[in-house]
């Protein structure tokens, strides 16, 4: 059995077949209750994520007929698969009888934080699949079929970030194994989709560089420059400067002295490439 949470919630059975509970509230109440796997979760922490600021006077009797149905439901839908009732009453509020390994958040969870100490101790290839594993869980995002009130909502923000930061060590870890030409596609997407994100059109134009693309590297810089100027009206960092001025006076294959290049921002003096993830 496992409670999926990235993407749609839904339930899947120990014989393999899926449920999505169709009621909202029900919906809400177990998807939080999921992401503290054993633990209880406060009865206050359940009102406030179903009915934020407004919650009505009877919203505890109302909470009680919640699990109530969410109990039947889990009965109906598991079935023999589970020996044991999940939904509990404990103080001081309620617990769904589940380990973390039993929800796909805490699995994600635990692959992105071995995959970082594995990078950080020198073991790419390893790091690199466990974060194929971890990025194979991310179906969509993260319980995309629920209405979140304010503990929900807190909660996928904090997934967001690491899943951004899982896709930093999978740069990371693509760059340690110099698999720079394949990083290539999914280096342009992750700009694409996280233009503002410096750090990655920083790996794009280093990738390009080292795969021998200095003009398309320099485009690419280029192109960081004008969404910075015009979306906050900043400029690259310094360490992207940097990298900048490495790729303008980089010899040419033939040997030949570098031509100075206008119009591609300002040209500081040469130092080491963009730093590494693991650095940052």
């Amino acid at each position: 059995m496992r409670f999926n949470l990235i993407g749609p919630f839904e339930i899947v059975t120990g014989d393999g077949r899926t449920h999505a509970p169709k009621a909202p509230k029900i919906c809400q109440m177990l998807a939080v209750l999921a992401l503290h796997p054993g633990e209880a979760v406060a009865t206050d922490t359940l009102i406030r994520e179903l009915w934020g600021e407004s919650a009505p006077g009877n919203a505890p009797k109302i909470l009680q007929t919640h699990v109530y149905h969410a109990r039947r439901m889990l009965d109906e839908t598991l079935g023999d698969t589970v020996d044991r009732r999940l939904l509990l009453t404990r103080v001081p509020g309620y617990r769904l009888d589940i380990d973390g390994d039993q929800t796909d958040v805490h699995l994600f969870e635990r692959l992105v934080r071995q995959a970082q100490r594995e990078l950080d101790q020198g073991f790419p290839e390893t790091a690199a699949d466990r974060l194929a594993r971890a990025r194979r869980l991310w179906r969509a995002p993260m319980l995309c079929n629920v209405q979140a009130g304010p503990v929900l909502t807190g909660r996928v923000a904090r997934m967001e970030e690491l899943r951004i930061r899982a896709l930093e060590l999978w740069v990371e870890s693509g760059t340690r194994l110099d698999r720079h030409r394949e990083l290539l596609p999914e280096l342009r997407t992750l700009v694409n989709d996280h233009p503002l994100h410096e750090w990655f059109h920083g790996q794009l134009i280093s990738a390009l560089h080292r795969a021998g693309r200095r003009g398309e590297a320099l485009q690419a810089y280029q192109h960081l420059y004008s969404i910075l100027k015009s979306e906050l009206g900043l400029e690259p960092s310094a360490e992207l400067r940097r990298l900048q001025a490495e790729i303008l006076h980089a010899p040419d294959p033939d040997g030949a002295r570098p031509v100075a290049r206008r119009g591609v921002g300002p040209q500081p003096r040469v130092t080491p490439l963009w730093p590494s993830a693991a650095a940052s």
